[in-house]
């Protein structure tokens, strides 16, 4: 059976200065996820590292590069899926985590379906995943933009942001669809789906979007396979 990878990295408006190297983080992410096709191997695997690769590139809302959350921490989100077996993995608001979609995976393989936070942290170490630092995440650009949505709030708010009826107000549009995936189909003609996200730009702390959620932001099975851009 004929293979076939695609990978996205967000629906959002991506300004002109930015739209060549983030269609090239795209392409090299995709050919990744070939390669590994080609090589004869699965399609989960495939996603999965099309979606690291994506965790790795600063371009992007997931992973190094995520936007901050309303009180200046990152928190990652993914899910993954065998559109063979229907066996699913997600993890959603983890911090310290290089690779969340890594961790979803280990998830999958687990008797688990979606782990969060604290628990998510533990499992990641259980599992030999290594933590990395806030620093290792974090860019200059997402700091930049955090420390002005805080300015702005400072100047406007009179209520503690929380109570906020939307935190993310006035985030810029690519961060609300800042979602990355990928989408495979190897030789065996099995599919497979992959997701990540940081969210949404200066949200509530503790949010989950649709991103991890099986059925909302990412779906396998011997039909098809989807990875949403969603709202973070």
């Amino acid at each position: 059976m004929s293979m076939a990878i695609i990978v996205h990295g967000g629906a959002g408006t991506i300004t002109s200065d930015r739209a060549e190297i983030v269609q090239a983080g795209c392409r090299d992410a995709a050919l990744i996820g070939w390669r590994i096709l080609e090589n004869g191997g699965s399609a989960l695997d495939a996603v999965e590292a099309a979606v690291r690769a994506l965790e790795d590139n600063p371009n992007y809302n997931a992973g190094k590069g995520a936007c901050l959350t309303a009180d200046g921490r990152i928190e990652l989100d993914a899910g993954i899926m065998n559109g063979e077996k229907l066996n699913v993995g997600a993890v959603a608001c983890v911090e310290y985590i290089k690779n969340p979609i890594s961790l979803a995976r280990k998830v999958m393989e687990s008797p688990h379906v979606l782990l969060v936070g604290r628990g998510a942290q533990e499992f990641a170490l259980e599992q030999g995943i290594p933590q990395c630092s806030f620093g290792d995440l974090l860019t200059e650009r997402q700091y930049k933009r955090w420390k002005e949505a805080q300015s702005a709030g400072a100047e406007t708010e009179e209520e503690p942001r929380y109570h906020r009826r939307e935190v993310n107000r006035g985030s810029p549009r690519e961060e609300r669809h800042g979602t990355v995936g990928a989408v495979a189909v190897d030789t065996s003609g099995i599919l497979a789906a992959a997701t990540s996200t940081g969210g949404i730009f200066n949200q509530y702390p503790g949010r989950v979007g649709d991103t991890p959620l099986v059925g909302c932001g990412f779906y396998a099975d011997e039909n098809g396979a989807v990875s949403c851009t969603g709202e973070g």
